[in-house]
């Protein structure tokens, strides 16, 4: 091999690891939109929705009795 073919080949590498950075990044800001996509039907993980439970689920209960 010639010194101008392994001068190519770096420079093919390093256009190579610069497009799967470029890939990476893209992927997880992706990621991140659908979670909180996902977060955004799911109500949040902090407040869960008691919209579908029965009457009385989810009240405050006196224990001290």
């Amino acid at each position: 091999m010639d010194v101008a073919s392994l001068a190519l080949s770096l420079i093919a590498m390093q256009a190579g690891n610069t497009q799967q950075q470029i890939a990476t990044s893209a992927l997880k800001s992706n990621i991140d939109a659908e979670r909180s996509s996902v977060l955004t039907l799911l109500g949040g993980a902090s407040s869960p929705s008691l919209a579908n439970v029965g009457a009385g689920i989810g009240g405050n209960l006196n224990i001290s009795a």
